[in-house]
C-alpha cells in the first residue's frame, strides 16, 4: 500500500517499551533507528507525492529500510 507507515512503533509495538529504552540507552540503536524513520519518510513521501524517482532508487530504498529492519528487530529480540 502506498504511503503505509511503517514506522518501528507501529510494525513492533509488542517492543514499544524496549525500543524507547534502548533509544534512550544506546547510541547505536538510536543512530540505526533514526536512519530507519529517515528511510521510511523518504519512502512514503516519495510515493504519496508522486515526487520524480524511478523504480530503481525506489527499489534501492526500501531494500534499505528493510535490511535496516531486520538488524534493529534482532536487537529487539535478543535484548535482555
Amino acid at each position: 500500500m502506498l504511503g503505509e507507515n511503517h514506522s518501528l512503533l507501529s510494525d513492533f509495538p509488542e517492543h514499544k517499551d524496549t525500543i524507547n529504552r534502548l533509544n534512550a540507552t544506546s547510541t547505536d540503536f538510536a543512530e540505526k533507528a533514526k536512519r530507519y524513520h529517515i528511510l521510511d519518510d523518504e519512502i512514503r513521501n516519495l510515493e504519496e507525492l508522486g515526487s520524480p524517482a524511478n523504480d530503481e532508487t525506489l527499489h534501492k530504498l526500501k531494500h534499505d529500510r528493510a535490511e535496516l529492519k531486520d538488524v534493529l528487530y534482532q536487537v529487539l529480540i535478543n535484548v535482555k
